[in-house]
């Protein structure tokens, strides 16, 4: 598509202000062309009612004066010499007064006027001028006076001019003979086209005057509408920009000045509300980097005091050896809760940062794998791994990317199907030349409809009842989303209740890289298989 193209398309998008000024043009249009074809179509028939009346008046008159001079004349005369005082004053008369005189017949001889014409006004073409139709209806003795409308067509030494015209037939009898002849008056209607031309281009020009106000008018009332509209929107801008303090100029006391006293007062509001969220959010972020760095150091003293209970417990009775254990145990998620909210603490403030290297997420795939073996083979889950056909490379923080599968897989296997499908967790590798993937797939208890999006909150757990195998915190995913969106990555969760879920880790190739498309499926390949196999079971 050409730049102007796409400019002017652009612009047509957007522009309310073109869209109204176009459509009211083209409906304008349409009314005005409607109009104009009934008031051409009124006039032209008007024209033509009044030139028929009057020429038939006319042609009536001539017939009957010829016919009182061919009383007259009597019988006594030749005939030849009452066809020509017949024709020659009804000729020289046409001249005068611009129409064309045709004197034909017999007609019982049934032959065309050109075949069988006693005299006519020079310059005329009788085969295209005289009608068929019209000599038919005069064939008949006592046909009565006949019209219909024709062209006329003439050379250049006729008198009356080419062009569309009203033809009038008539029968006059030959005492001479006592024979019927045919004449026919041509009568041109050259000024009632005229007429209607200059009618037709006075609408035309009234037309487009007409149009180029209405363009004008439907320009100027939508600019007084528009405007305050595009200030509106540029405020907006500004306020979604950050810049809270910006207000709409409020002039009058019309629906537009009320429109934005309504958005001036909404900014207001908005204003205050995140500058409160902002307040409260910042107390909060302090209160939980304060509280964390406080916790540390009794968390210290109460850990070697742990150590040493834990240490001494086979000196001590199996109910406070088996109180030593379990303080051990909630010391270590204590340290990692604290680790974490440490960590939250970081990213809320906008202090965490990248290191970024070359790396392999096969291998970091495999070292999470291993390192949460014993996990695994407590819960009766194996984890097996499905390798790329390429090297996973891509740009990133080890720690931190390591720390997202981590996350995925140990919450994977804390949620898969025990003694259910084998494997019961599958690693899946993949990458193209733009991005590298991660996908961790359990067949537990999958995902409620909305619980996908859910899963990434803060503390929020699917079952609140249900153990946490791992000790996790409730942080883990939360903390892995924020990893990913420092890489510029996608985490995303699929899941079906008890189909299992899928969760995929995407990172670009390159750091700062953007994302287009996936290497691997968020829903995974074997969703439907196994929905058919539950539901034949």
């Amino acid at each position: 598509m050409r730049p102007s193209l796409r400019r002017a398309l652009t612009f047509w998008r957007r522009s309310i202000q073109a869209r109204v000024v176009v459509s009211t043009l083209v409906l304008s249009t349409v009314v005005i062309t409607a109009v104009g074809w009934y008031l051409l179509r009124q006039t032209r028939d008007g024209l033509l009612e009044n030139r028929v009346d009057s020429v038939l008046a006319e042609s009536a008159t001539e017939v009957r004066d010829a016919e009182v001079a061919l009383a007259g004349a009597g019988t006594e005369s030749d005939e030849s010499k009452q066809l020509r005082e017949l024709a020659e004053p009804l000729i020289t008369r046409g001249e005068t007064r611009g129409y064309g005189v045709v004197l034909a017949g017999p007609v019982d001889d049934r032959r065309r006027a050109a075949d069988g014409v006693a005299s006519f006004t020079p310059g005329l073409d009788l085969d295209r001028s005289i009608p068929a139709s019209l000599e038919a209806r005069l064939a008949t003795v006592g046909a009565p006076l006949a019209w219909t409308y024709t062209h006329v067509e003439a050379d250049d030494s006729a008198d009356i001019p080419s062009g569309p015209g009203i033809v009038v037939g008539a029968q006059i009898q030959l005492p001479a003979d006592g024979r019927t002849y045919a004449v026919y008056f041509l009568y041109p209607l050259d000024e009632q086209e005229e007429t209607l031309g200059l009618v037709t281009q006075g609408l035309l020009t009234a037309a487009v005057v007409l149009l180029l106000l209405v363009a004008g008018l439907a320009w100027l009332v939508t600019r007084q509408v528009v405007t305050p509209v595009r200030l509106a929107r540029r405020v907006a801008e500004r306020l979604a920009a950050g810049r809270l303090q910006e207000r709409l100029r409020v002039t009058g006391e019309d629906d537009l000045a009320r429109l934005a006293t309504s958005f001036n007062q909404m900014a207001s509001n908005l204003q205050r509300q995140i500058r409160q969220l902002e307040e409260l959010s910042r107390v909060q972020r302090r209160f939980v980097s304060d509280v964390s760095h406080e916790l540390r150091t009794p968390l210290t003293t109460v850990r070697m005091a742990g150590d040493v209970l834990h240490d001494a417990r086979g000196r001590f009775d199996p109910g406070t050896a088996r109180a030593a254990e379990l303080l051990q145990t909630e010391l270590d998620r204590f340290e990692t809760l604290l680790a974490d909210l440490l960590e939250i603490s970081r990213f809320d403030a906008g202090a965490a940062v990248l290191d970024v290297e070359e790396l392999d997420l096969g291998d970091i795939v495999r070292r999470v794998v291993e390192s949460t073996r014993p996990l695994a083979e407590q819960r009766g889950v194996r984890v097996a791994v499905v390798d790329a056909d390429r090297p996973c490379l891509a740009e990133g923080d080890p720690r931190r990317v390591e720390r997202v599968v981590r996350n995925l897989l140990t919450n994977a296997i804390d949620h898969a199907e025990v003694g259910g499908r084998d494997p019961g967790v599958v690693v899946l590798l993949g990458s193209d030349e733009n991005a590298a993937a991660v996908a961790v797939r359990d067949y537990g208890v999958g995902l409620e409809p909305g619980e996908s999006a859910m899963v990434f909150n803060r503390f929020w757990r699917s079952d609140p009842a249900r153990a946490r195998t791992s000790g996790g915190t409730g942080l883990g995913l939360s903390i892995a989303l924020e990893d990913t969106h420092l890489h510029g990555g996608w985490l995303q969760a699929w899941g079906r209740p008890r189909r299992g879920a899928q969760f995929r880790l995407t990172l670009p190739r390159h750091a700062g890289g953007s994302l287009r498309r996936s290497p691997l499926p968020l829903e995974p390949a074997d969703a439907e298989s196994r929905h058919a196999d539950e539901v034949l079971r």
